[in-house]
């Protein structure tokens, strides 16, 4: 009995085992699916626009476009203000009722409301609206500029690290290469085919080779850094790129003319259409400017009333104490003329209400202003639009001119690089050719160590050559591309 729960318990617990590791598989392969993720171009330059500092600082300048725009639209709208105000006078001041200087303290409450509307301002407030559209647009430009410099930056980088990885690769497998070599070499060193002098030239053979890979592999890690700094990551150790599959072939823009692609480049890039906002922009300030020449007609309002809270004469009654008050006397007779004395009757304020009611008063019309001398302030600030107006012009003539000799330095660039490509692909195959002949004539005693070395490090570097020239070509082929209107993410 005790045997058979035993058995039991164990298969119980062995059940319990195997879940808990069955478990801890899942969580550790989800975890290693984590660290594995390897980034694609696509992945790369999409995550470099949403998160890239420089391109947050762009978006905000859209956004203070906008703001303006509202401000500039606001201008139509008449100004409206409120002032509300309630005193209180401590001393001695006029009785407003009876008109006698008293210690006395007397409180008032008093509000108005003023309204101006521009009528006729030379027309800068259509003007400036104006501007302000235009200046979205340029803002806009400045955007898609930045977008697409950051993702030149990106596809640049991101084509480094695929060159640096398959780098290591090469050095690596010359390395393994070179230990295979020495291993051999020590084989006849000890059968007394070789001299030790050849077995030195291939150890020191293999510790060159070893720091190749070294550096290799620190160019790789340093690419990958760059790539992340671009990205905005923090944790740039476990990041890598996916393994893609770049072949240097021939593009179909490199078929155009660099003319043909200069024309397309006028209608696709951004540069000029951005210098052409900036030129409208900097025509509208020079309208803006002379429209203070012009007189500026203001519609004005206001609204006032006012509430005090001193006793009031209500009515007047006969002065008992001193009932009448002499006057004069009338010549002849000597009679003294009087007149009765009467005392005020008062009471409590009017209601707050009433007193705002029957206090209240309006006051409006026109304001003209003509500008006659301002100290040449509105001439300065028209002259200083025109030279701003020059300067946009300049800019849009500079733009094309770059745009062109940018286009034209690409297409060149890229024709060098395929040829360099070219060539670096017939040099690898000699080198390869004859790197094997050397390996046969080492392998029967017929060369020494330090030629074979020779062979084979042309050969390696030939290797090294041949990714060089391979992803520059395709970068520079991009940059043409781009140009052209292809997107910088689009597998050559």
């Amino acid at each position: 009995m005790c045997s058979t729960f035993a058995a039991l318990s164990f298969r119980v617990d062995m059940k319990k085992i195997n879940y808990i590791g069955f478990i801890l598989l899942l969580l550790s392969g989800l975890t290693f699916q984590a660290q594995a993720k390897k980034w694609t171009i696509q992945e790369c330059v999409n995550y470099a626009l949403e998160h890239n500092i420089s391109i947050k600082q762009t978006d905000l300048d859209t956004k203070v476009a906008n703001i303006d725009k509202n401000a500039a639209f606001g201008s139509f709208l008449p100004a409206v203000n409120v002032t509300g105000s309630h005193s209180w006078n401590i001393g001695l001041n006029q009785n407003i009722t009876t008109g006698l200087l008293e210690n006395e303290t007397t409180q008032f409450t008093s509000a108005q409301l003023n309204a101006n509307v521009d009528i006729f301002k030379g027309l800068q407030n259509q003007n400036r609206y104006r501007r302000a559209n235009l200046a979205i647009i340029s803002a806009q430009y400045q955007l898609t500029k930045m977008r697409d410099d950051v993702s030149l930056n990106v596809a640049n980088a991101f084509l480094q690290i695929l060159f640096n990885k398959e780098n290591i690769k090469v050095q690596k497998e010359q390395l393994a290469n070179n230990e295979r070599q020495f291993q051999r070499t020590q084989e006849l060193v000890n059968a007394g085919s070789v001299p030790r002098g050849d077995l030195l030239d291939i150890k020191a053979t293999v510790a060159d080779n070893k720091q190749k890979v070294i550096l290799a592999e620190n160019a790789f890690l340093i690419s990958k850094l760059s790539l992340a700094q671009l990205l905005q990551l923090e944790d740039f150790q476990n990041f890598d790129v996916a393994d893609e599959d770049y072949e240097a072939k021939q593009s179909e823009v490199m078929f155009q003319t660099p003319d043909a692609i200069y024309k397309k480049a006028l209608e696709e890039r951004v540069e000029v259409k951005l210098a052409k906002a900036n030129l409208e922009v900097a025509e509208k300030d020079v309208t803006i400017a002379k429209g203070a020449y012009l007189p500026n007609l203001i519609g004005f309002y206001s609204f006032s009333s006012r509430v005090g809270y001193a006793d009031r004469v209500t009515g007047r009654i006969a002065d008992v104490n001193n009932p009448y008050s002499p006057i004069g006397v009338v010549d002849g007779t000597g009679q003294v003329v009087s007149v009765p004395n009467y005392t005020n009757v008062l009471g409590s304020p009017l209601p707050f209400f009433t007193q705002f009611n029957d206090n209240k008063g309006h006051n409006f019309g026109l304001q003209l202003n003509v500008p006659i001398l301002n100290g040449f302030s509105v001439k300065n600030n028209v002259e200083r639009s025109k030279v701003a107006l020059e300067r946009s012009k300049i800019a849009l003539a500079q733009s094309q001119l770059d745009l062109e000799r940018n286009v034209y330095q690409a297409f060149t660039d890229a024709n060098g690089a395929f040829n360099s490509y070219e060539s670096a692909v017939v040099a690898l195959e000699a080198r390869e050719s004859a790197f094997n002949y050397a390996k046969e004539r080492y392998a029967v005693g017929m060369m020494n160590a330090f030629d074979f070395n020779q062979a084979q490090s042309l050969f390696s570097n030939a290797q090294s050559e041949v990714l060089r020239t391979k992803y520059d070509y395709i970068f520079r082929t991009k940059i043409v591309e781009f140009y052209f209107g292809i997107p910088i993410t689009k597998k050559p």
